[in-house]
């Protein structure tokens, strides 16, 4: 029973610590993680709301998936709709929340906070990943698509960011005349967050999972 609580309980923190995360990359207008950059990029540019937009194109990653595992899909995997609304909910009440502008401050100050950013979502992708209960759409895409190419899940994480940069960068050339969501914000989660990711795993989950019961 006290494995049962702390997995999930972990688990909460890791999707509260992610929301922050990219909330916080919101904030600091230097551009946002690639793969939350689709949905911010369609809310800023046809003033949809964001934890509106999140949720709908975490739908769209659920259905891929779906469409990618075809006789091998898990009905279990509906349940990241849930995961989704709620997550997208949060997003929105801290992105509300979270009083900083960073118009009035300076480049490495904003850029500063870009990095305690990235390090609440790598700890975030970290901790919800590895207590393998309901993956986020975003994480449980690109599983689907490195087992569709027979590929690493670091090399999958790559390529699927890159072609929400690219999605991304159109779309804000096409209709808004310039990329929305991408800047140097990007290519430092593209680069950092995984390095996170991997020192939280080695220094801080295999004592949690332990404790948890996850193999």
């Amino acid at each position: 029973m006290k494995q049962t609580i702390l997995r999930w309980s972990v688990y909460l923190l890791g999707l509260i610590s992610l929301a922050f995360g990219i909330a916080l990359s919101i904030k600091t207008s230097l551009g946002i993680s690639p793969i939350s950059s689709v949905a911010f990029s369609i809310s800023e540019i046809w003033h949809i709301n964001l934890g509106v937009m999140n949720f709908l194109v975490y739908a769209v990653f659920v259905a891929a998936q779906f469409i990618m595992r075809g006789k091998n899909s898990r009905i279990l995997d509906l349940l990241q709709l849930l995961v989704s609304f709620i997550f997208s909910w949060a997003l929105n009440q801290l992105v509300n929340w979270i009083g900083y502008n960073a118009a009035d401050h300076g480049f490495w100050a904003n850029f500063a906070l870009l990095l305690v950013a990235i390090v609440f979502i790598g700890i975030g992708v970290s901790a919800s990943v590895k207590m393998q209960l309901i993956p986020n759409p975003g994480d449980g895409i690109v599983q689907a698509f490195a087992e569709l190419m027979n590929w690493e899940q670091g090399l999958a994480k790559n390529v699927f960011d890159i072609g929400c940069v690219c999605i991304t960068t159109a779309m804000g050339l096409v209709f808004a005349g310039k990329p929305i969501g991408i800047g140097v914000g990007t290519v430092a989660a593209m680069l950092g967050v995984g390095r996170v990711v991997a020192l939280t795993n080695r220094f801080l989950m295999k004592k949690l999972c332990a404790a948890a019961g996850v193999a």
